[in-house]
């Protein structure tokens, strides 16, 4: 009875200092009572819109260092960079308000559910950013993407339309890294669910207003309510709780435990929610997922082409559409059966468009990073006769997927060399196309012109020197 004496006195005391300015809102009942008295001191709440004058002789709580706010508590998804890179963005609308298109120069960090726009290589940022600092980001929850012609006098720009209005156009140059980036950022938006639910909606507002223990504890209990007699006023918070300290390394143990039991994406695989997909996935992986050392989806184009394309002027140097190519892509990503014989494929260039596009997007190139130190050496060997046998030693060597792959691309490309006088397509041509997409080194080092100088002549050898190198008869 004196503790709630002692506390109901307080909270009078404090209850008259700011009664002028309504800082502290109380339930004023009949004090006689016991019960009374005790629910008095109990049921003291703050106003949204005003700041607690706190006691001198108690620990003042840091809230800004204990509030989260949903976009803060780290997801699995958001843990996972997916891609990252250099290009152009212009902002044209926040919010629904149109804003005025300025081109900037950005790094781009893709992860599972947003993209973070730096100034600079992330790393590069990380050193130089102020604390407390955050980059410039988009929700990719509920986004819309759309290649577009209208908003920008440039070429290969897609637009970004957020949930909540914001709308960003991306830019590059180069046709495969402008693709590439539409790809990966359209998977990550077809993943993620196309709106907020109510419950989710509810969780933001309330994770977004709460204390740092109460955030992680309504993840456990979800979002229950507490029960009335476990409450407590948030002055009492502020004057008897436990140190700062104590608090703080609660947090961050718990957080860290969290976020180190994340499932990786190999398990997310593994478990179905995120399925095995033709493109972009490793070569042996989809090749175990067509039963087959060469990818069902290499083979039927390679037909396409030699039924209906072998005649085509520029083949496989013309750019296909880049829309419909994206769309031949979800097909074959998302359904089991693929017919190139549709009329919506009809042009052919769309389907060797989508042929390129898929040895571009393997994480490793059909000539393994292991292998191109060793195939730059190779062409660089002044004699004929060494240099050939040297780079069939090394193709022997391939693992089996790679090897059977590129055995029926080459022989593929072969045709499309010997009718070189109507397709215009030379063997030194196609080395140019398919050079750098099929063989790359895992990190840049010295040249870049010297490199790909390197891998075009080392295609072209190849076609040149089919027959030896595979231990076959041209057809």
């Amino acid at each position: 009875m004196q503790q709630y004496m002692s506390a109901d006195t307080s909270a009078e005391k404090l209850h008259h200092s700011h009664e002028s300015t309504g800082a502290v809102q109380m339930r004023i009942k009949n004090a006689n009572s016991p019960h009374d008295r005790h629910s008095q001191s109990k049921s003291m709440i703050l106003s949204d819109n005003v700041k607690v004058i706190e006691p001198i002789s108690r620990h003042r709580r840091n809230h800004s260092q204990h509030n989260l706010t949903l976009s803060e508590f780290i997801s699995p998804l958001e843990q996972t960079v997916i891609k990252e890179g250099c290009l152009l963005k212009a902002k044209i609308a926040d919010g629904g308000k149109k804003q005025r298109k300025n081109w900037t120069t950005s790094w781009l960090v893709l992860t599972g559910q947003k993209i973070e726009f730096y100034k600079e290589s992330k790393q590069a940022a990380a050193a130089n950013l102020k604390a407390g600092y955050k980059p410039e980001w988009v929700d990719l929850c509920g986004a819309h993407i759309e290649w577009t012609k209208d908003k920008s006098s440039k070429k290969n720009v897609f637009q970004i339309t957020t949930a909540s209005g914001n709308e960003v156009l991306l830019h590059s140059d180069i046709d495969f890294i402008i693709l590439e980036w539409f790809n990966a950022i359209k998977n990550v938006i077809d993943r993620l669910p196309k709106e907020k639910t109510n419950k989710s909606r509810k969780n933001e507002f309330k994770l977004a207003r709460s204390s740092s223990s109460e955030l992680l504890s309504s993840f456990e209990a979800e979002s229950k309510e507490p029960k009335a007699e476990n409450r407590r006023s948030l002055i009492f918070r502020l004057n008897y709780s436990t140190s700062d300290t104590t608090d703080k390394n609660r947090v961050k143990s718990r957080l860290k435990k969290f976020i180190t039991r994340r499932p990786s994406l190999k398990t997310l695989q593994e478990k179905g929610i995120i399925k095995d997909q033709v493109f972009g996935s490793p070569l042996h992986k989809v090749c175990e997922l067509d039963g087959a050392t060469v990818p069902k989806f290499v083979k039927t184009c390679i037909k396409a082409v030699e039924d209906r394309g072998l005649d085509v002027d520029g083949i496989y140097r013309v750019s296909g559409n880049l829309a419909t190519i994206q769309k031949l892509r979800f097909v074959v990503n998302h359904e089991e059966k693929l017919n190139l014989d549709d009329s919506q494929w009809e042009d052919i260039h769309v389907v060797t468009g989508a042929l390129k596009m898929f040895f571009r997007e393997l994480p490793e190139p059909l000539f393994p990073y292991c292998f191109f130190e060793q195939f730059v050496e190779a062409i660089k060997i002044q004699d004929s006769k060494s240099r050939v046998k040297v780079i069939k030693d090394l193709v022997q060597k391939l693992p089996r997927p790679n090897y059977d792959t590129m055995k029926i691309l080459f022989e593929h490309l072969q045709k499309i060399a010997a009718k070189e006088n109507v397709n215009l397509m030379s063997q030194q041509s196609l080395g140019i196309v398919f050079g750098p997409t099929l063989l790359r080194p895992e990190k840049e080092t010295g040249s870049m012109a010297v490199n790909m100088l390197y891998q075009n002549q080392i295609v072209e050898l190849m076609l040149s020197e089919y027959t030896k190198i595979f231990n076959c008869e041209k057809d």
